[in-house]
């Protein structure tokens, strides 16, 4: 399987914000469009720039004049933390959480997988582990219903089974309507009860 390619950008064609080149032949998207790429307004874009939380890797602004120009990567992440923020997380708890990720040394955040209850925010290692971010990297673990029922019909398909009414020689027919009979005797005690 090969890592998604970054679409080519349209060359620059003179259309404010839409695709600048740096010197040296580096590609960027100008802070305009990353704003209508991802959703969010010029000013959150410029604070999350101003504070770290998102920093243009194509070039940042250096002055009066200079515009800060955003890879592709640098969209999806601004679009991760619009998606967080849509969620309910907070700015402070979004930015532990990308924090957290950047003091483990995790320098594309493009390529990993964030899940959030709204409240925290945990990123999705594999299938089988899920860390909580905002708690000190601590493991938290899921459990997939689907797998747990799939494994259980496989260990059951080898284990013996015995018939769950008295005497069990029952038919599949007869085995049905004592169910049903039982159950109508339940409902029929807790009414009476």
């Amino acid at each position: 399987m090969h890592e998604p390619r970054d679409p080519e950008p349209v060359a620059e064609r003179g259309e404010p914000g839409v695709v600048a080149t740096d010197g040296d032949g580096s590609v960027g998207y100008r802070g305009v469009t990353a704003c209508h790429a991802v959703g969010i307004s010029y000013r959150q874009l410029d604070y999350w720039a101003r504070t770290a939380l998102v920093v243009p890797s194509v070039r940042d602004a250096s002055g009066s004049g200079t515009q800060r120009l955003y890879s592709f990567r640098d969209l999806v992440v601004l679009k991760v933390v619009k998606r967080l923020l849509d969620a309910g997380v907070s700015l402070q708890n979004i930015r532990k959480a990308i924090e957290a990720l950047r003091s483990r040394g995790v320098e594309d955040l493009a390529g990993i997988t964030l899940i959030s209850d709204g409240t925290t925010v945990y990123e999705c290692r594999s299938p089988e582990e899920v860390v909580d971010l905002l708690q000190g990297g601590q493991g938290v673990f899921g459990i997939a219903i689907g797998g747990a029922f799939k494994e259980i019909q496989g260990s059951l398909s080898h284990l013996p089974a015995e018939p769950a009414t008295p005497g069990g020689g029952e038919s599949a027919e007869t085995a049905s309507e004592v169910v049903g009979d039982e159950l109508a005797a339940r409902r029929a005690r807790r009414r009476a009860g």
